[in-house]
């Protein structure tokens, strides 16, 4: 999280999805038209990590319906309901949203109604 949405900002996120999960196949990474995701340093990055960059035509969040309810459910449920006094805080409570509720809740019809979780375990 940092003040201003950037080229390195993006590929530090996806380094460090990277380095977590380790992925053997080609992976899928949605974004949208920003141009940190239209730099030569992004599209060189997703080749050298077997990355396949997905970005949405203008107008039509179909193409990556799946980050755009994310980034939607993160708004609604944490994001508007709250105002941090740092930038720490604020870090920390977006941390806590992803990696103790959203990907534990079983809330998920893309995933059968099974949590992100759930169903990573059950695919390996």
């Amino acid at each position: 999280m940092k003040p201003t949405l950037s080229r390195e900002l993006a590929l530090d996120a996806l380094l460090m999805a990277v380095w977590r999960r380790k992925p053997a196949d080609e992976v899928i990474v949605h974004s949208d038209q920003g141009s940190q995701f239209g730099s030569d340093d992004f599209k060189r990055f997703c080749r050298e990590h077997n990355l396949q960059p997905s970005m949405s035509r203008r107008g039509n969040c179909w193409d990556n319906a799946v980050a755009e309810s994310f980034f939607s459910s993160l708004k609604k449920e944490r994001i508007r309901k709250r105002i941090d006094k740092t930038r720490e805080m604020a870090r920390a409570d977006v941390f806590d949203y992803i990696e103790v509720f959203y990907n534990r809740s079983p809330r998920h019809s893309h995933l059968g109604g099974v949590s992100p979780e759930a169903f990573e375990l059950a695919a390996a």
